[in-house]
């Protein structure tokens, strides 16, 4: 059987064979109070310092040694910085001349020179006297600390051994002030992560060389030999750990492994990419949004400052908006630990004198800073970018690469370039490249290294998202909407533009925004019922943002909410106003939202804080707004940030993105990527079915609960203890039982709004009595992730709180007629579900292909501005609903062609002859005329084919000829005012009818 103590030895043989000495804590000679090794510090620096003053070296061991602050992480941090950056000395050598030199108390660039040691078994005293697993010090420094449990144990797990470490730093908190990280291992999982953080920030080294992952290896094994290597746990130490400072609080972070090789792999680039060495093409990093591409940024600017090869070099970071540029800027001067001093240049004068000077630094700036500038009367403007600096230690890092670096030729990519013509190019992007845009590899140089979506919710360094469609009709409520549209742009050639407007009018209307606002407060005060977090709603327009907020804040029990916009107290209504914030208001609700406790619950936004913003409490984003692209990827992982117990982020669609999803996922999986952007809520739902099976496959078949509601509460323990017994027998049997148990409740708050899971109510609401059961009789201690049974009790209570969603209703079809197709083509639709989507695309084409064959007989009804409104709205409809609908809403439109098949025939008209009806019908009231309108009819057609010949429409002649049929043919019946508005439909649709037209 596996023992800590074996677990231990593992953890000391890897170590060892890694090429550290193993020194039991017995044989250390310092007092139990003290945790530094002075003796091996001092004898360093005499090595490294030989030609010191005998007196120095004492007063530089104190140095390091004794910390300056108030509590344990200022401590900390004050020992990292003298770990990681130096100290100066200046002294007198034997001939009286004053020196200076730099004391570091680990050579980072020669590993070889320092002592490495794995101790175990040392006592250490403080409030208590304490004895953690496994340290390992450097050069006298106890650096890393292990804390190892039995796997094999069932009383204890994981979140025991981070609750030791905890209880560490209160009772021995003079070893804590020299600690880099902390390893926590059952023996099967080990996570690294900082002493102070909470459990859900450690995390696997899952690589040893930052190309292949590994998923099931021993996990300690693997830690080990990709993170202490000695050269490699050195460069961690130095550059990829550090300390935030958010007003007095500190927050101690360090990289995880994607970070650590993905910086360390374009360190190396950039070596052989800047120029002269290179052409100035780093590369491309891709690591998925929310998996810290920021901090990334900040730590690679850091090391890249501190290389001598790059000579001070100047780091310029590019943001394409202001509000990335100030989110990037701030995270980068939190990291001022690692990165320095950072400018930010708030002007295009400002830019260029920063980047005129010849010393390095970093510098903030917008790509559109890199302007020419305006002339006036006296001088000419620019006609091409002044050239700012010609160094070659100049290194650009593009944020979101894509966006902005593609036009070479002309603009502000062009006049980036030009302004700095020796710099070197690297971009950082959280969505894929599309090649399609631009050729990626000629602008930056080819793919560094990728982190996709799969391996950061695998990793747990993002959640995963779920995707549910819900559909919100779209609908005309204007019939006359031609007639309106006519009048009013009378006098413009072209009223195509307004379509755009229009469906963004459609999708604000009253009723509709009203009923998707009953619907989130729903959604979401169901959800927030056993998740409490907070949530986004993105709008089409400012107009709708602002309608959706009236429409909320009228509803009862509305929690607090804002719209996040920008104004133009010019043009905006005055109505608008307290939604119209300064930068300062805005950055305010900006910390509002992001404070877990602040009573703001949702925002509603257009554009703002999609992108870059981090807020991690937000667990659902409610959207009814078209998005595609990285847009809306960088949109929907708002959602996906770690925070706490929080199990996923929610995307609830109300206008159709799913194509576009879709669209994305191919994006992601063709850039090199793996894993899909959301999962799909039928997906959700299939894995919660099979949970549920699982669960109740586990149950003893003679235990009947499906009366469990109506059973007494002491009927209820006599079964649950039944099951008890059963599963008891065996640990193994137990554990797995409370594994899928815990599986099946995590599914349940994702799935729970779906009415399909009502009747697994009982099954759910068993399961986790009997799991509660069973972890009370084991004592097994939980890992904080939603196992109290107050939480489970109120998840079970909210299983019965949605409506169904009648989708057809909301779609305005009463019943799906099928008849005007054939029987066993539906038929087969409905069976083989894998060809829906073919025999969708093959209904579509036949409808288009009938469009196209009608649209010449009657030009005014196929492209009038509602026709094409009403297409827009059919296509919309087919991403918000499912296959079937889908094919409801085709066959819908290929009863209209049938009818007006039916309206030809029932009026004795011929093809050619129904688009002439239409326009002298639309004008029957000012046509005299005592016999039916079809005669008139016939007449004018009759006319117009007669005085027809080859390419007769390029004829001015011609045309005139048939307008003077036609003229004949309805004088006396149009008055001669009207004649002439008639005339110029009928000749349109001649036009159109007959262009074609062969003797």
């Amino acid at each position: 059987m596996t023992t800590e103590a074996k677990i231990e030895q593992a953890t000391i043989d890897w170590l060892t064979d890694l090429g550290y000495s193993h020194i039991h804590g017995t044989t250390f000679t310092f007092p139990e109070n003290e945790v530094v090794d002075k003796a091996t510090l001092l004898a360093f620096i005499q090595q490294q310092h030989p030609h010191l003053p005998a007196e120095l070296y004492p007063l530089i061991v104190a140095e390091f040694v004794n910390n300056k602050g108030a509590d344990l992480l200022y401590r900390n941090r004050d020992f990292h910085l003298k770990l990681t950056k130096g100290l100066d000395y200046e002294y007198q050598d034997a001939n009286g001349n004053e020196k200076a030199v730099h004391v570091y108390p680990i050579d980072f660039q020669n590993p070889e020179n320092n002592t490495f040691w794995v101790v175990n078994q040392l006592s250490i005293k403080g409030k208590n006297k304490r004895r953690p697993d496994v340290i390992v010090y450097v050069n006298g420094f106890p650096l890393i600390v292990f804390e190892l449990k039995n796997w094999f144990d069932e009383n204890t797990n994981l979140q025991e051994a981070f609750n030791q470490i905890q209880h560490y730093t209160k009772d021995i908190p003079l070893l804590f002030e020299y600690n880099v990280a902390t390893i926590v291992s059952d023996g099967n999982e080990a996570q690294h992560g900082m002493f102070n953080a909470s459990n859900e920030w450690y995390a696997a080294w899952k690589s040893n060389d930052g190309i292949t992952t590994i998923e099931d290896d021993f996990q300690m094994h693997t830690l080990l030999f990709g993170l202490f290597p000695k050269e490699r746990l050195l460069n961690y130490i130095k550059n990829f750990v550090f300390f935030e400072d958010h007003n007095g609080t500190l927050i101690k972070k360090g990289a995880k492994y994607h970070q650590f090789f993905g910086v360390n792999f374009a360190v190396e680039a950039a070596k052989k990419a800047i120029r002269p060495y290179g052409d100035g093409r780093i590369g491309v990093i891709w690591h998925t949004q929310g998996s810290g591409k920021s901090i990334s940024m900040a730590i690679y600017a850091g090391i890249l400052r501190s290389l001598p090869e790059l000579k001070n070099p100047t780091i310029v970071v590019q943001v394409d908006r202001s509000d990335l540029d100030f989110q990037l800027y701030e995270n980068f001067v939190l990291a001022k630990d690692l990165v320095g001093d950072v400018q930010h240049a708030d002007s295009t004068d400002d830019l260029r004198r920063l980047l005129s000077t010849g010393s390095g630094g970093v510098v903030f700036t917008t790509i559109e800073k890199f302007r020419l500038k305006s002339g006036n009367e006296e001088t000419l403007g620019e006609l091409e970018h002044p050239i700012l600096s010609e160094r070659e230690n100049i290194i650009v890092m593009a944020d979101e690469a894509h966006r902005t670096q593609y036009g070479l030729l002309d603009g502000f990519a062009s006049n980036l370039r030009k302004a700095l013509p020796n710099a070197s190019f690297i971009g950082f992007t959280g969505t894929p490249v599309d090649s399609k845009d631009a050729d990626t590899q000629e602008v930056f140089g080819e793919t560094i290294h990728v982190y996709d979506i799969k391996q950061a919710v695998d990793d747990k360094a993002t959640v995963p998202i779920y995707y549910e469609p819900r559909l919100a009709k779209l609908h005309l409520a204007n019939e006359n909407l031609d007639n309106d549209v006519d009048f009013i742009t009378w006098e413009q050639e072209d009223s195509g533009n307004l379509k755009w407007a229009a469906l963004e009018d459609a999708a604000g209307s009253q009723e509709r925004v009203e009923k998707i606002a009953k619907d989130i407060l729903k959604h979401f005060t169901n959800r927030t019922e056993t998740l409490p977090g907070k949530a986004m709603i993105v709008c089409m327009s400012r107009r709708n943002s602002v309608k959706m907020y009236e429409a909320l804040s009228q509803l009862e029990g509305c929690p607090e909410i804002a719209v996040v916009m920008t104004g133009n107290i010019s043009k905006d209504p005055i109505t608008w106003n307290p939604h119209i914030r300064t930068q300062e208001a805005t950055e305010a609700l900006k910390k509002r939202f992001r404070n877990p406790k602040d009573p703001l619950q949702i925002v509603i936004v257009r554009d703002m804080w999609l992108t870059g913003f981090d807020a991690p409490c937000v667990h659902t984003m409610y959207v009814d707004k078209i998005m595609k692209g990285h847009n809306l990827m960088q949109a929907i992982t708002r959602t996906n940030r770690v925070f706490k117990d929080k199990p996923s982020g929610v995307i609830v669609d109300y206008i159709g993105i799913g194509d576009q999803l879709r669209k994305a996922t191919d994006k992601y999986t063709g850039g090199g990527g793996k894993g899909e952007p959301t999962i799909d809520m039928e997906q959700a739902l299939n894995m919660f079915f099979n949970q549920v099976e699982a669960c109740k496959n586990m149950l003893p078949e003679t235990i009947d609960y499906s009366q469990w509601k109506a059973l007494r509460e002491s009927d209820k323990m006599l079964l649950v203890k039944q099951a008890l017994n059963a599963l008891l027998k065996y640990d193994e049997v137990a554990d797995q039982f409370m594994m899928e148990e815990k599986k099946l409740t995590g599914l349940l708050s994702i799935v729970k709004s779906q009415p399909e899971i009502q009747e697994f109510a009982i099954d759910i609401l068993f399961s986790q009595h009997v799991s509660k059961a069973i972890r009370n009789a084991k004592t097994v201690k939980g890992n904080g992730r939603a196992t109290q049974n107050e939480i489970k009790e109120l998840i079970s209570r909210s299983i019965e709180s949605d409506d169904i969603i009648d989708v057809f209703a909301m779609a305005g079809i009463e019943k799906a007629d099928i008849s005007i197709l054939d029987e066993q083509f539906l038929l087969g639709v409905k069976k083989d579900k894998d060809s829906i989507a073919i025999k969708i695309e093959l209904l579509k084409n036949i409808l288009k292909d009938e469009i196209r064959m009608r649209l010449p007989q009657n030009i005014k009804k196929y492209t009038s501005l509602k026709e094409e409104l009403e297409k827009v709205i059919d296509r919309y409809h087919a991403n918000a609903i499912d296959s079937y609908t889908t094919i409801a809403e085709l066959v819908e439109r290929a009863k209209e062609m049938q009818d007006e098949d039916k309206r030809k025939s029932e009026l004795g008209l011929s093809d050619e002859e129904l688009a002439f009806y239409d326009i002298l019908a639309a004008k029957k009231d000012i046509i005299n005329e005592a016999g039916p309108i079809q005669d008139v009819v016939h007449n004018v057609v009759k006319a117009v084919k007669s005085n027809l010949q080859i390419d007769w429409t390029n004829k001015e002649d011609a045309k005139a000829a048939i307008r003077l049929a036609v003229k004949k043919e309805l004088r006396g019946k149009v008055s001669i005012l009207e004649l002439n508005a008639i005339l110029q439909d009928i000749m349109e649709q001649a036009e159109g009818q007959f262009k074609e037209w062969r003797a």
